[in-house]
């Protein structure tokens, strides 16, 4: 047998052990009933896969055809492995990975899913100073997307970066997407510029007052949420 279909089985025979038919009914319906739940909270999730993250991040090279067999599996919980096992070896990813990481951006799109993926790419950049040109380039490429969900990843990809954002591309991806009537896009521009207003309040304070009046209520609100 194939031995990342073995790594695959391993993880989702721990999963089942721990699966609760009637919380994932509950989660399955918060996440609108469009993905299957084995009903498995977290931290007990987590707590499942332990050894299996474990010997994960131990292997030399990334396994991505064991990744795959996980993002396919009709359970959400072996999604949400994936961005586990790719948040753990985050440190080692350089651009090359960003090709094999883009399917898991582009199937099975929901925010969970999403707004895990988005900052494991985004700190390729961080890795290496001569990453970063290579994967702004790409957020460029993203922040056009005819998918909406891709150009949130682009507009929240450096959330959290603090001192390191880069705030002329986080202007450029927002100003793109400007005017768009989509709520994930709208709440993304508003969460990136709250997140950065934690940093450089003046810098989001001067962007608000230059572009509010393109902005939806909802950016403008979020973004403003700490600026008093």
């Amino acid at each position: 047998m194939n031995q990342a279909y073995e790594k695959y089985q391993a993880v989702k025979k721990a999963l089942l052990a721990q699966a609760d038919p009637e919380r994932a009914v509950s989660m399955a319906a918060y996440m609108r009933n469009q993905f299957a739940f084995l009903g498995i909270q977290a931290a007990a999730r987590r707590q499942a896969y332990k050894e299996n993250l474990k010997a994960f991040k131990k292997s030399a090279a990334v396994d991505y055809e064991f990744l795959n067999f996980c993002f396919g599996d009709g359970y959400r919980e072996l999604q949400y492995f994936v961005v586990d096992a790719l948040n753990g070896v985050q440190k080692r990813l350089t651009p090359a990975d960003v090709p094999k990481i883009e399917p898991y951006l582009r199937h099975k799109q929901w925010w969970d899913t999403i707004d895990g993926l988005d900052k494991i790419v985004g700190r390729i950049g961080l890795n290496d100073p001569a990453y970063r040109p290579e994967i702004e380039a790409v957020m460029r490429q993203w922040g056009q997307d005819p998918n909406f969900w891709m150009r949130r990843v682009a507009i929240d990809h450096q959330r959290g970066m603090k001192e390191q954002t880069n705030a002329s591309l986080l202007a450029e991806l927002i100003e793109m997407n400007l005017g768009s009537d989509e709520f994930f896009i709208n709440k993304a521009i508003g969460w990136s510029l709250r997140e950065y207003s934690k940093t450089n309040p003046d810098w989001v304070r001067d962007f608000l007052k230059t572009h509010e009046s393109r902005m939806a209520r909802l950016s403008v609100s979020e973004a403003a949420k700490y600026l008093g």
